[in-house]
């Protein structure tokens, strides 16, 4: 007998409702919800292979427990005595900072995610976070900090309304979008052009999204802040701005960019002068207009500043905080809105790496410093001697995996909260597995804040808890009160102190709905089977659209959430400006004082021409990262680990088509499968992401039946965008060669083996 049960997609940025069908406690369908408030039944095939993401037999379904040197199967119990016992010795002896926490990108996915590494952080006290925005969007973080003083202060395109887009490192079209929650993106780029708007893509690469755009513009890989520069100079040399009224700070910025002119970037982009100007002057003259760049623009050695000057290109055309231009969201759990004014501002480098004194960035260090926190001594400061890893996987996602691999067998103790054994998991001395996401309850804490039209969703888990499977919400509650000193208190008493904490604040506030309030009777007040559930309702009842506990009998809360199973529409994005501004003046800061200081490398970047080929990555639409490859429904066809090469430097090499390459980097080497093809420009060469799946010890079936090879390894983690720590990933130099006749065989035999 098969039911339906709804769920929010987590398999990617885009958040898509689902309709799953279930029989018994398999999910055996997976379709789009045409009800839905946000993506109105679309789907794309990660999505649609929900179910066999989800019933992936590599799945740990109990914890592991190393002894005598083996992973071995444990009780729960087991797991947390031997992570309180693992991990509170190297506080008491060493300092909370001889603990690193990794947390990967899963994270922002589930609730789990959102709700409780904060907590962990704030009680381990370490100083010690790595996460993987810092092999993604810290650029970005780091721009709107400076910009609005305000990390987390991202404007999104208004992609229902607006006339023009400039696109730039973005490939929407495989990757559904990013850092602009966006359901059915590709859609929206077709209703873009549908109604007569123009939609330019920047990008070295033939892409999806550059096929359909109506300018492709083949930029050189790591020069997109040279580009928007000489943008940003012709429309202040040509009179052609018109600055959002809040900014601050013009002057200053046509003196710093006065060198930037079309001419003088043009050859180090490879992008005619007269291009240039067109681009800008139809960003100039379209009614409205929106630039948004994402990771190939965000993963250079320029990465912060090209992410600031997509808003400055926004602010001069007087675009941000516009309809049609980009706009802050407003999600339904963000805090309470208080009167606009001047804030805190943003700061930069309260303190550093203990090795390579990398400056922190939102409260993270370089999740490339990591290997050598862990692995090299100084006279400051203990090394990395504990580690724990929720939810990622760094040996693939950060640069020189091999270095880091060898550092994690020499740490004391490390635990990872993760569904497989895999690269990073099989050092653990604990493994924590999480339950399958159709047994999970879902809300989109960080996507919310992104999306381009304000909704609100909750899905409830679509199948209950298997036996011996424990709520990831609870795995992490639970590791908090192991690795804090309070091992063996009721798990609840996370959820209850964070009620606590929040309320106690609220009612001190003067602009909060329930100021002067009791907090003990608010707390009684919530709802929820659950303690993630109460603190959801007490998020939705302060938010911005919140009921206030009865102040405003018409607000969310969490039982109004449920009783709309497909969610609520919010409406479209509205200008909010000057509220969102944290700064210290209480403006847009248009030439922050470190983008002023970083300025000098821009210029220097005038006169600097890669020589041989440089290295960029590419997304797949049936992948995210390097989760996905364990299931046969992803892999395979055109999600191949394959290096994408011009057929002008294949002859110029001697490289043929499907022939193994060896492919060198500062990093290391690999070998891999050319892939001939126009879609990449002279002189550049592309490996996806998230591959590298052949190192003893995991339990990733058929992952490790075509591995794939580890772009990162090209990499030695040297090359940071030095405001953000963020990894330059892309337009890094490298040298490709034919592979000897046993690697193409090799070579050929597994992609024979794959087809």
């Amino acid at each position: 007998m098969s039911r339906t049960a709804l769920r929010i997609c987590p398999l990617c940025e885009a958040t898509c409702g689902l309709t799953l069908t279930i029989e018994g406690t398999r999910v055996t369908q997976a379709r789009g919800d045409r009800d839905d408030v946000f993506s109105k039944g679309f789907i794309c095939p990660k999505g649609a292979s929900f179910g066999a993401v989800d019933s992936d037999p590599d799945r740990l379904r109990t914890p592991l427990v190393r002894r005598d040197g083996e992973l071995c199967e444990a009780t729960w119990e087991e797991a947390f005595d031997a992570v309180a016992a693992g991990i509170r010795p190297v506080v008491e002896r060493h300092g909370p900072h001889s603990v690193g926490v990794v947390l990967g990108n899963p994270n922002v996915h589930t609730m789990a995610g959102a709700l409780y590494p904060p907590v962990l952080l704030a009680g381990l006290g370490t100083r010690s976070v790595f996460t993987a925005s810092t092999v993604d969007q810290m650029p970005k973080h780091v721009s709107s900090g400076l910009l609005f003083g305000d990390a987390n202060a991202i404007p999104v395109p208004d992609l229902d309304h607006t006339d023009h887009l400039l696109l730039i490192g973005a490939n929407p079209l495989e990757s559904n979008g990013s850092l602009c929650t966006a359901a059915d993106f590709p859609g929206k780029l077709k209703a873009l052009k549908a109604r007569g708007g123009t939609l330019v893509v920047i990008d070295p690469r033939r892409t999806r999204t550059a096929k359909l755009a109506d300018r492709h513009i083949a930029v050189r890989p790591g020069t997109d802040a040279l580009l928007l520069a000489a943008m940003a100079r012709v429309l202040l040399d040509e009179g052609l701005a018109d600055p959002t009224p809040q900014a601050q700070g013009i002057e200053e910025l046509d003196a710093e960019l006065a060198e930037f002119t079309p001419e003088a970037v043009a050859e180090a982009c490879d992008v005619e002068a007269g291009v240039i100007r067109t681009l800008a002057r139809d960003l100039a003259a379209a009614p409205t207009a929106a630039v948004y760049g994402r990771i190939g623009s965000c993963t250079v050695p320029h990465g912060t500043l090209a992410s600031w000057l997509v808003d400055v290109l926004n602010i001069l055309t007087g675009n941000l905080d516009r309809p049609g231009g980009v706009l802050f969201p407003q999600a339904a759990t963000d805090k309470t809105p208080r009167p606009a004014g001047p804030g805190r501002g943003f700061a930069l480098g309260r303190w550093h790496s203990r090795v390579s004194r990398h400056p922190e960035a939102k409260g993270e260090l370089p999740l490339s410093a990591l290997a050598e926190e862990i692995d090299t001594l100084t006279e400051e400061g203990e090394p990395v001697r504990a580690l724990i890893a929720v939810a990622a996987n760094p040996v693939l996602s950060a640069p020189d995996g091999d270095r880091l691999d060898k550092a994690l067998d020499s740490l004391d103790f490390m635990v990872s909260v993760d569904p497989y054994l895999n690269e990073t998991s099989r050092h653990a001395d604990v493994v924590l597995p999480p339950p399958p996401p159709s047994q999970s309850p879902h809300h989109d804490f960080a996507f919310n804040t992104l999306a381009v039209r304000n909704q609100v969703r909750y899905t409830r888990p679509a199948i209950p808890l298997e036996p011996g499977r424990m709520a990831e919400t609870e795995i992490l509650a639970r590791l908090i009160l192991a690795v804090t000193g309070m091992h063996g208190a009721d798990p609840a008493a996370v959820d209850q102190m964070v009620i606590d904490q929040t309320l106690g604040k609220a009612v001190k506030d003067p602009h909060s709905p329930v100021y002067d309030g009791d907090p003990r009777e608010l707390a009684g007040r919530l709802t929820g089977d659950t303690g993630p559930e109460r603190r959801l309702d007490m998020m939705l009842r302060l938010g911005p659209y919140g009921d206030g506990f009865g102040a405003r009998p018409d607000g969310l809360g969490l039982e109004k959430l449920l009783a709309h199973p497909h969610g609520i529409d919010l409406g479209p994005l509205q200008p909010r400006l000057p509220q969102p501004l944290k700064t210290r003046s209480g403006r847009v800061e248009l030439l922050p004082g470190p983008i002023a200081g970083d300025l000098p490398r821009l210029r220097a970047a005038l006169a600097e021409r890669p020589e041989g080929l440089v290295l960029v990555g590419r997304r797949h639409l049936r992948s995210n990262n390097s989760w996905m490859h364990n299931v046969p429904a992803l892999t395979g066809g055109s999600n191949r680990c394959t290096l994408h090469m011009h057929p002008e430097d294949a002859e110029r090499l001697g490289v043929e088509d499907g022939a193994a390459v060896r492919v060198k980097g500062a990093g290391g080497e690999v070998v891999a499968p050319a892939e001939v093809t126009d879609a990449v420009r002279p002189g550049v060469v592309s490996l996806p992401h998230g591959w590298g799946h052949d190192r003893p010890g995991t339990r990733l079936g058929h992952a490790s039946k075509n591995p794939g090879v580890n772009v990162n390894q090209l990499l030695d983690g040297r090359l940071l965008d030095p405001l953000s720590g963020n990894a330059v990933l892309n337009g890094v130099p490298v040298e490709v060669t034919p592979a000897s006749p046993a690697e193409c065989a090799s070579v050929t035999e597994k992609l024979t083996a794959l087809t």
